[in-house]
């Protein structure tokens, strides 16, 4: 799946894989070393998910460079006790990457936060205010650092419920993304029953309520859920709101649920008529509770 995924991007843009440290046995290396526009760096990581260890990337407003954020990390409020690589990978992106980078105060991962990139966050307490990472912060403290690493105003705290057995503790994107400035996705369960439901729905009614910077509404299109799955016993949770923008497409999860992936298919095209819609099935991966697993390790490395 992973390579799928890398060989999809490499067909629009450019795409550098962290491959671990030399020495080592590399199979992105034996797998990608042929495959144009992909690169491959000797950098040791923990964990997969490198949207939510790596840095994030803004532009500054008085001259347009690129500058890296580095975001204080301990494996999602210290679940895995690993996670030494990952909090330095940041920095040795921005090094790669020749961006010069700026070192937050928070415990914060990239999967948190969800921007117009036109002055509007959305995010949740669940995480940023989470004893596990940020102990004594308050909510006002929390959202001036993200104003002032971010460039945001408009902070939207979408503080309704996560999915069950997300070990991020809510992340928010698998809740809500925006497809374009002013229209967000924003997930439902598919099913009334779902233990999932109250807190998606309440989710929508902030949403709904919510005002972007410029006072105008956020136009709401809900996106269904997969039915429940589970795995020894354990919710796993999956949602079609962890899709990745690229060069001319939306690479988007599915789960082998034909009624709600087809559903899903036809929101994006709908949504966004000028990119072609790829689905990847996500089933392959063990989603949540930490249940990545490290080929080297053999442990639990995070993150849904």
């Amino acid at each position: 799946m992973f390579i799928q995924f890398i060989t999809e991007l490499a067909r629009v843009q450019a795409v550098h894989v962290l491959s671990g440290p030399s020495g080592l046995p590399h199979p992105a290396s034996e797998n990608l070393s042929s495959s144009p526009n992909v690169f491959i760096h000797n950098v040791a990581t923990n964990d997969t998910w490198i949207r939510d260890y790596g840095p994030t990337f803004v532009r500054r407003l008085d001259d347009g460079a690129l500058v890296g954020i580095d975001w204080q990390f301990n494996a999602w409020g210290g679940k895995y006790p690993a996670y030494a690589d990952d909090a330095r990978a940041a920095e040795t992106i921005c090094k790669l990457n020749g961006c010069p980078r700026s070192v937050s105060a928070i415990f914060c991962e990239g999967g948190a936060l969800e921007t117009d990139g036109a002055g509007t966050l959305l995010t949740n307490s669940s995480v940023l205010l989470n004893p596990t990472r940020n102990p004594g912060w308050t909510r006002e403290m929390v959202a001036g650092e993200l104003q002032r690493q971010l460039g945001v105003i408009n902070i939207i705290w979408v503080d309704g419920g996560g999915l069950i057995g997300d070990d991020t503790d809510g992340h928010i994107d698998q809740l809500v993304r925006f497809v374009t400035p002013g229209l967000v996705v924003a997930a439902k369960s598919s099913e009334s029953g779902d233990p999932n439901n109250e807190g998606l729905s309440e989710n929508l009614r902030i949403l709904r309520r919510a005002t972007l910077l410029d006072g105008n509404r956020i136009e709401v299109h809900v996106l269904p859920t997969p039915p429940p799955r589970y795995i020894d016993q354990e919710r796993v949770p999956e949602s079609y709101c962890n899709f990745l923008f690229a060069n001319g497409i939306v690479i988007v999860p599915t789960f082998q649920s034909d009624a709600t992936d087809r559903a899903a298919i036809r929101l994006f095209e709908q949504l966004l008529p000028d990119r072609k819609i790829i689905p990847l099935d996500a089933t392959d991966l063990i989603w949540g509770r930490g249940a990545f697993h490290c080929a080297s390790q053999q442990q639990p490395i995070g993150k849904s």
